[in-house]
């Protein structure tokens, strides 16, 4: 579902949260930080920001058919333009990509990742996914409990 404010805000006065729904909520949001916590250390022990090898792993993961304009990049970050543009600058700078015209429209510019960006994403990917496999059934776990909560408490007769 996306974010939308003015349903989110309806629905939010129509429903009342428990002190236990309040703590399974906590407890995924501490899961997920944690993760990004991870995340974040382990970019800047390769020597880039978070936000840079989000973009990396963009370019790499687009959905099959999507083209790696900065535009759609943007997208997949949920960053204004200009910011994805200092992104690419900054990883242009650090050789983990390039720009490219595109072979379909001279005018649109592709942003892709060199072999020393592949390397990059590969050894940051690995560690992601081991820590995936150690603390992924605890963040799986509380999302599981949030989302049966939400269920039940959707389905009870007002």
């Amino acid at each position: 579902m996306a974010f939308n404010g003015q349903n989110v805000r309806s629905e939010i006065h129509c429903k009342d949260v428990s002190v236990a729904g309040y703590r399974q909520l906590a407890e995924f949001r501490y899961r997920i930080r944690q993760f990004l916590h991870f995340s974040e250390e382990a970019a800047r022990s390769q020597a880039i920001e978070p936000q840079q090898h989000q973009l990396l792993l963009a370019i790499k993961g687009l959905p099959e058919g999507t083209r790696p304009t900065v535009t759609a990049l943007s997208q997949r970050l949920c960053l204004r333009h200009h910011s994805t543009v200092e992104l690419v600058d900054r990883l242009v700078e650090h050789g983990a990509v390039k720009r490219r015209p595109s072979d379909h429209d001279r005018r649109e510019v592709l942003v892709e990742l060199t072999p020393h960006g592949e390397g990059l994403l590969h050894r940051l990917s690995v560690l992601h996914r081991e820590e995936l496999r150690v603390s992924g059934p605890a963040l799986s776990e509380a999302l599981q409990v949030v989302v049966h909560h939400s269920e039940r408490h959707r389905r009870k007769p007002a």
